[in-house]
């Protein structure tokens, strides 16, 4: 069973009596243990469709399944038990909170999950080892490295151990080394937490590890081979 499939999404925004397209029927599944990369240009529907898959958009038509539940849109009021139950987010900016140390933001978003007191400090604990970043675990966001960030991001978005990682250009504010790193973290997450990971990107060096690459254009979907993308990037 897929980790996630998501079945002829589309979606309309209007402006005034303008109707926008954004998404065009667009179907895609997600395996256990997958990395897969969406790669488009600005304007494309990247954003729109991780807002959809991680239920934060409501999308005008289509169905969404993760880990074999039917996503319900008619009850709005559900989505964010279904973000904390199935999905992970790990943005650009990271979105830790400045004031909190390191394991604080990881406790806070097992705090979220239901996870509270000591065991929530453990379980934050397990997952800054898992992202190795035991050592800066009393650090507060203002000093640590943009890759040191990005590690604690990433344990945050593993609370709850979620079936789905989407994440939104996770290596735009990093140099090579630090990109490298947090690829390697996704591959060995991917295999270990057997969860399917989604990586919105314009890097083209994120396909090196991944199984597939998906490139959106004008709200609509197709699978670029490797081979392809190294020509289009002049690689």
């Amino acid at each position: 069973m897929p980790a996630l499939e998501a079945e002829d999404i589309t979606k309309t925004f209007h402006e005034g009596r303008v109707v926008v397209p954004v998404l065009r029927g667009i179907s895609l599944s997600l395996e256990r243990g997958e990395i897969v990369a969406l790669m488009g240009p600005s304007g494309s529907g990247k954003t729109t469709l991780l807002s959809i898959l991680g239920c934060i958009l409501t999308p005008s038509s289509g169905r969404v399944v993760i880990d074999g539940t039917p996503v319900d849109y008619e009850r709005p009021g559900r989505l964010p038990e279904v973000r904390k139950r199935s999905v992970g987010f790990i943005f650009q900016q990271y979105n830790l909170f400045p004031a909190l140390t390191a394991r604080d933001n990881v406790a806070y978003a097992l705090n979220l999950k239901g996870i509270v007191g000591r065991e929530a400090y453990r379980k934050a604990d397990e997952l800054l080892e898992i992202v190795g970043m035991t050592d800066r675990s009393r650090f507060h966001p203002r000093d640590l490295s943009g890759g040191q960030k990005q590690r604690i991001a990433v344990a945050r978005a593993l609370a709850g151990r979620p079936r789905v990682l989407l994440a939104d250009e996770p290596t735009a504010n990093l140099d090579s080394e630090m990109g490298s790193l947090i690829l390697d973290l996704f591959e060995r997450l991917a295999r270990e937490q057997d969860c399917a990971i989604l990586i919105v990107t314009h890097d083209p060096s994120v396909r090196a590890c991944c199984s597939r690459v998906l490139h959106i254009r004008d709200g609509s979907l197709a699978t670029v081979d490797h081979e392809e993308l190294a020509f289009a990037h002049g690689a």
